[in-house]
């Protein structure tokens, strides 16, 4: 088992109902998930959102980089530090910027110059950087995870939504 990247679409009175229960130092986020049923929009970026992460912006994602829309698109903007799981959401107000973002990038061409190895050195998760025989698959995986994440926050502008990020 290892940390998955989930993100959801998350309602405005869902949000406000995230900020309110994480003011107060509640320690779960369940009630929040089993009441944004609003819309089922969902990605699932499995183990590979460090990957991606690292693709888009040349760093891993336990470095996020501030007003970096890739970053914020895998990582959210607002974290939430009273828990022990990875928890960010991201406001509707950023999305439309995200996906240009996405839109304008060229992730076959990033991937043109990814390294397994570079990787490795930057403890990239996870750790399946020695397996080399493998590399066309994991590119092929990251470019096909992008363009999931393209079509999300998509879907995302297009219902006006927020973004819940849980990574765990």
């Amino acid at each position: 088992m290892g940390l998955i990247a989930n993100y959801k679409y998350l309602s405005d009175k869902n949000l406000n109902e995230l900020k309110t229960l994480y003011t107060e130092n509640t320690e779960s986020i369940t009630d929040i998930e089993e009441n944004n049923n609003d819309l089922e929009i969902l990605l699932d970026l499995d183990k590979m959102w460090d990957a991606l992460h690292f693709a888009l912006t040349g760093a891993g994602a336990s470095e996020p980089i501030k007003n970096n829309c890739f970053s914020e698109a895998i990582l959210g903007i607002s974290h939430i530090e009273e828990v022990e799981d990875f928890i960010a959401y991201t406001e509707k107000s950023r999305i439309k910027d995200i996906l240009l973002a996405l839109d304008n990038f060229d992730i076959e061409k990033a991937m043109e110059s990814f390294s397994m190895e570079e990787c490795k050195k930057a403890n990239i998760y996870p750790d399946i950087w020695d397996y080399e025989e493998e590399s066309e698959e994991i590119e092929e995986e990251i470019m096909d995870y992008f363009q999931n994440m393209k079509d999300f926050y998509r879907k995302i502008l297009e219902v006006n939504g927020n973004v819940l990020v849980t990574i765990c």
